[in-house]
């Protein structure tokens, strides 16, 4: 078992057979995206009940709270394949590093933009200079950071280095957004999904939530896929490999 695991962890980090499993990934997570999005997004603007205090509003959460857990997620997911790009100099870790961070970032845009939208007749202000926010702008800044840093080398491997390094000393700011609300004190509610005593949402609440979370977990595996097989192609465009898709295009 675990030497199946190991074996199928380093045929992934080839360059050749990522881009032949994620291609065959690709549809699977395109439709359980789509799925589960009509699905969640039905459930929780159509069907799940008004709240109580905030009325309709309250829906914007369906894309406001999985677009911030999104955001954090792949971060992680970036630092953690920075590292072993890092320590095992394996391509395509740090191509699925510089590939997530424009994904990561829209995440993060949404939810700044989705949190600010719902703001605005919640606390009476677009904007608040509160821990949960501010952090989370820090996040965009690293994700821009991120990608700018990469650009800014023309020697490829210097730029995953200095990218790499970048993420994992960012990853401390990820515990500072998730832990803000009880550090500090905030205007920003505190967790109501995943806390202790259960959550605090009601199932019919609850559950599209959860889809929608899940949907945006699918929809970061596909754009991921289809993003890093074009990185993969481009990076390793003198390879016979890379020369035998091309022919084998062009026969067809």
């Amino acid at each position: 078992m675990w030497q199946a695991i190991k074996n199928f962890y380093h045929r992934m980090g080839t360059p050749r057979e990522f881009y032949r499993i994620a291609g065959y990934w690709i549809p699977i997570f395109g439709v359980c995206f789509a799925v589960l999005f009509i699905v969640g997004a039905y459930l929780g603007l159509v069907v799940a009940p008004a709240d109580y205090q905030q009325g309709d509003s309250f829906r914007i959460i369906y894309v406001h709270v999985p677009a911030a857990w999104m955001s954090l997620f792949v971060y992680v997911v970036m630092a953690f394949a920075g590292a072993i790009g890092l320590i095992w100099r394996m391509k395509m870790a740090f191509i699925v590093m510089i590939t997530s961070a424009s994904i990561g970032a829209t995440f993060t845009f949404i939810a700044l933009a989705t949190g600010s939208l719902w703001g605005k007749p919640t606390w009476g202000t677009w904007w608040q200079w509160e821990a949960r926010l501010t952090s989370e702008l820090v996040l965009l800044f690293l994700y821009i950071g991120i990608m700018v840093l990469y650009s800014a080398f023309t020697e490829r491997k210097t730029a995953e280095k200095a990218a790499a390094i970048l993420c994992i000393v960012g990853v401390i700011n990820i515990p500072i957004i998730h832990y803000s609300v009880e550090w500090w004190n905030s205007l920003h509610q505190g967790s109501t999904v995943i806390r202790e005593g259960g959550p605090a949402m009601p199932a019919s609440m609850l559950t599209p939530l959860l889809l929608m979370a899940l949907s945006f977990q699918f929809f970061y595996g596909w754009l991921l896929f289809i993003k890093a097989r074009t990185q993969a192609l481009t990076q390793e465009q003198g390879s016979s490999w890379v020369k035998q898709i091309i022919e084998s295009k062009q026969v067809k």
